[in-house]
C-alpha cells in the first residue's frame, strides 16, 4: 500500500517526519533510483526500493521490536561509537533486528532506556507534547537546600529556553550529599545535570528509574526484556495511537538527547 514518503522513514526509525521531510526537500529521498524532492509523493515500502540519507528503508510491516533495557554506566547509547566504547547493543544479544534507543542515556548515567524499531511510537514517546514521564534518582554532592529545591520544581533556564516544571521528592542527605528523585518530561541535551549545575551543585550519580509506568522491577543491571503486549498498547495509548497495531515485544526507537 502507498504511503507519503515521510511516514514510512519515520516508521523505519530513521528519523522524525519532520527531519524526514528536510531531506525530501534537500533531495536525499530515493525511489527506485529517482530522487524525489515532492513532501506529497507516496511508495509502497513492501515494493519499492527507497533510500533515505544515503541509507535503504526496509519494510517494517508488523514486525515491531519494543525492548527495556536497565542500562549500566560507561555503556554509550548509540548503534555505535567511533570511539571504540561499548554500545548498547552489545548488551541485545539474541535481538536480530535494528533497534534504535528512544532517546538517551549519556555515558555516566544509567537505568531504564527503550528500544525499538516503530519509529512512530518512539518519535511520540519522546514529544513534549505527550506528557511522558521520566524519573531520575539523583546523587548531588553538596546539600541542597529548600530554595534549590523549589527551583528545580518551578524549571530552570537554560541556554535554550526555561525548562517546564519538574516533581521533586527528597530521598535522604547527609552532610555532604543530597539524594533527590526527579521528574521531567522533556528531554533535553544533559537535562538533569544542566538543572542541578545552575542551582549551584553536581551531579554524582544520575539512575532513571521509570520511563512512563515502565520501572526496573527485575530487571538487573545490563539485562533487557521485551515488552509485553500490553505494555506496547500502554504506550500507544499515552500517545494517541490506540488504534495501532502490529506488537512483537521487541526493540527500536529514533535518536533523542543525553539525560
Amino acid at each position: 500500500m502507498e504511503e507519503r514518503l515521510q511516514k514510512i522513514i519515520s516508521r523505519a526509525g530513521l528519523a522524525s517526519r519532520r527531519k524526514a521531510e528536510e531531506w525530501i526537500l534537500e533531495g536525499r529521498v530515493s525511489v527506485n533510483g529517482r530522487v524525489v524532492i515532492e513532501l506529497g509523493a507516496k511508495a509502497d515500502p513492501d515494493r519499492d526500493a527507497i533510500k533515505a540519507n544515503g541509507r535503504l528503508v526496509r519494510a517494517v510491516g508488523g514486525a515491531f521490536r519494543y525492548v527495556l533495557l536497565n542500562k549500566p554506566r560507561g555503556v554509550v547509547s548509540t548503534l555505535s561509537d567511533p570511539e571504540g566504547r561499548r554500545t548498547v547493543v552489545d548488551l541485545l544479544k539474541g535481538i536480530k533486528e535494528r533497534v534504535y534507543p528512544v532517546g538517551r542515556l549519556d555515558l555516566d548515567s544509567e537505568g531504564l532506556l527503550l528500544l525499538t524499531n516503530d519509529g512512530e511510537l518512539a518519535n511520540r514517546l519522546m514529544h513534549p507534547r505527550h506528557g511522558v514521564e521520566k524519573a531520575y534518582l539523583v546523587k548531588v554532592q553538596g546539600v541542597l537546600t529548600e530554595g534549590q529545591i523549589e527551583r528545580l520544581s518551578r524549571g530552570i533556564p537554560l541556554d535554550e529556553g526555561k525548562t517546564a516544571p519538574a516533581r521533586i521528592r527528597k530521598i535522604r542527605k547527609t552532610k555532604t550529599n543530597s539524594w533527590i528523585e526527579i521528574a521531567i518530561h522533556e528531554g533535553r541535551k544533559r537535562q538533569v545535570r544542566r538543572m542541578v549545575e545552575k542551582v549551584g551543585h553536581t551531579v554524582l550519580k544520575l539512575k532513571r528509574i521509570r520511563y512512563a509506568f515502565l520501572t526496573p522491577t527485575g530487571l538487573p543491571t545490563g539485562v533487557f526484556r521485551a515488552l509485553t503486549p500490553g505494555e506496547v498498547q500502554k504506550l500507544k495509548r499515552l500517545t494517541g495511537m490506540e488504534g495501532v497495531h502490529g506488537i512483537r515485544g521487541s526493540a527500536e526507537p529514533r535518536v533523542e538527547k543525553e539525560e
